[in-house]
């Protein structure tokens, strides 16, 4: 990750403990044309892998964990990352795989983040 990834994993990391009370562990980000992608491990918290043991334990965690995400970019957009970048939110793409507890976001901004810092 350059500097500019590095920085947007974090503004991540604190969004997600902020409007989630918790944010996952580790986020590496990588920008990629008008894309931030952002893999993000240790989501869950210990309740969530409690209930993760069982099938439908995990369909709700996902579809929790995926509509919720969306929702709260929705409801509270996230300023600080734009600023951050100097390109405005547009979308958000999410899912989590729950038995690994990995988890992908997808922003995408109005401006070639790849171009504009220089990608990897």
């Amino acid at each position: 990750m350059n500097r500019m990834e590095a920085e947007f994993s974090n503004l991540v990391k604190a969004y997600r403990k902020r409007h989630m009370g918790k944010g996952p562990e580790r986020v590496t980000t990588t920008f990629c044309k008008c894309w931030a992608i952002c893999e993000m491990a240790g989501n869950l918290s210990p309740v969530e892998k409690f209930m993760a043991k069982t099938g439908d334990g995990r369909q709700m965690l996902r579809t929790a964990r995926t509509e919720m995400v969306k929702e709260m970019y929705r409801d509270h957009p996230p300023v600080e990352m734009e600023e951050l970048l100097g390109a405005k939110f547009v979308q958000l793409f999410v899912d989590i795989d729950i038995e690994q507890d990995l988890g992908m976001s997808v922003f995408v901004f109005d401006q070639d983040l790849e171009k504009k810092f220089g990608g990897k």
